[in-house]
């Protein structure tokens, strides 16, 4: 048995996933922990890195353990992040990850941390075990869509891939009738049974995930999901431990909006700007990325546009509708990489977010006083989704047809009912907004989730 440690500090190693939208939340998380004096080692690569230092408030507590991502076959030569390389290849960056076992047990073997976070490498609790070292499965997305997909209840067969209509029903004693996916949103849940690693469904991986770790940790408050985080702690017969959404503060920004984007957007008046991300890592077809954007130039209001090139096209401009940039002069910008997506809502101008609600966009969504405008587009964001417009009721869905199209008019549609001044739903959704940002920011409240997640973690570590 490991000897008992009694000192008042943890050191930590961190072991997100290779996605922008799991490291970026370890991340804060770390300048959290950092904060109150913790030690962190951060397993990265390289270019991700690169990315993320800035991001890093603490660097004397806080440093990044390099690791090499192998090359598999299939996978575009040097890729190291999952922004890299389209959704539908990212099995082979996890099979490319799970090559990097070796290194990453040598760096625990050498700086033997009190505890490991880690979200989906399945494989790191039975590593950390060699060296007496506790393990936490930190989950960044949604716990509605853990307790939905992902529990023992599920008991999804190996034999053969798990039904729409399985995946229809929710699974036994689940506590929402509202966080349900049906009929077509239930296709998107498919994935889970695919094959993910050698050996396993990408189910399987992340239910081992959970099953072997000492204890679970997830993203999210008991305000929004406290009955969810309940059944997955009976689901799993062990501890679920609430960080809170853990998004920086404004204060805690190292770094200002790019001047020309400041500018442009110093350029209109309060809260006339439409801002649409969806992410790092969502390619839409040409057909629905033109579509969008006449959607956004049909609204009359000035936009700012942040998303990937589409599927078939090297860059941003070959992609644009015939004559867009011409007409939308002045009051469009379709951004050309990556923006400062906090910041960017920070700005006084910015009036309405649209995005495709990912855990982080929902969290910076709710946090900020934006109106909020949804386009999602695979499970959990359908179900991030559900529980803003249908359980909070703080945002609009842009409407999809039954071919999962959103069409201008419907994306013009439902910006225009939260913008439009004399909107009744907008004022609706505008009031809700406000109750939830005023009960979620009241004094104390995110220091002491993190306060009380660092207790368990000493607890942890102690048992």
């Amino acid at each position: 048995m490991a000897e008992q440690n009694t000192s008042n500090k943890l050191h930590i190693a961190m072991h997100p996933w290779v996605a922008t939208g799991h490291m970026t939340p370890f991340l804060y998380l770390s300048n959290e922990l950092a904060k109150r004096g913790h030690k962190i080692t951060f397993f990265v690569p390289h270019k991700a890195q690169l990315h993320l230092q800035k991001l890093n408030h603490f660097p004397q507590l806080i440093t990044f353990q390099n690791v090499k991502i192998p090359h598999v076959e299939g996978l575009p030569l040097g890729t190291e992040t999952a922004s890299e390389i389209p959704i539908s290849i990212n099995y082979l960056l996890v099979r490319a990850v799970e090559k990097t076992r070796d290194q990453v047990e040598e760096a625990l073997g050498a700086i033997k941390p009190d505890i490991v976070l880690y979200d989906t490498a399945h494989w790191l609790p039975a590593v950390a075990r060699k060296f007496g070292i506790k393990t936490v499965c930190y989950n960044v997305v949604c716990a509605a869509s853990l307790a939905i997909a992902l529990v023992p209840a599920r008991n999804i067969p190996k034999d053969r891939a798990i039904t729409v209509e399985e995946l229809s029903e929710p699974p036994p004693g689940y506590p929402s009738t509202k966080l349900v996916l049906r009929g077509h949103e239930a296709k998107t849940l498919l994935f889970l049974s695919m094959p993910w690693v050698e050996g396993m469904t990408f189910y399987e991986s992340i239910t081992t995930a959970m099953k072997e770790s000492d204890a679970i940790a997830i993203r999210t408050s008991r305000e929004l999901e406290g009955n969810l985080c309940d059944y997955m702690s009976t689901q799993y017969q062990k501890s679920v431990l609430l960080s809170g959404p853990v998004l920086p503060k404004e204060s805690d920004h190292n770094e200002k909006l790019e001047e020309p984007l400041c500018n442009w957007l110093d350029g209109f008046g309060q809260g006339s700007v439409v801002f649409c991300a969806f992410g790092s890592q969502l390619m839409l077809e040409k057909k629905q990325f033109q579509e969008l954007l006449l959607g956004f130039e049909a609204t009359g209001l000035p936009f700012l546009v942040a998303l990937k090139a589409p599927e078939g096209c090297e860059s941003i401009e070959e992609a644009l509708p015939e004559g867009f940039e011409e007409r939308v002069k002045g009051r469009g910008v379709v951004s050309r990489g990556w923006v400062q997506q906090s910041l960017i809502l920070n700005h006084s101008s910015v009036g309405c977010f649209v995005n495709h609600c990912g855990f982080g966009s929902m969290w910076e969504s709710l946090m900020s006083k934006k109106q909020i405008v949804l386009v999602p587009h695979l499970g959990d964001q359908l179900l991030n989704t559900k529980l803003l417009v249908e359980e909070l009721e703080v945002a609009v869905e842009a409407k999809k047809d039954e071919n999962d199209w959103v069409s201008k008019e419907s994306l013009r549609e439902a910006i225009k009912l939260v913008m439009d001044k004399d909107s009744e739903v907008g004022d609706r959704v505008k009031k809700n907004h406000e109750k939830w940002l005023e009960i979620l920011s009241k004094p104390g409240l995110m220091d002491g989730y993190i306060d009380n997640f660092v207790q368990s973690l000493k607890d942890l570590r102690n048992a």
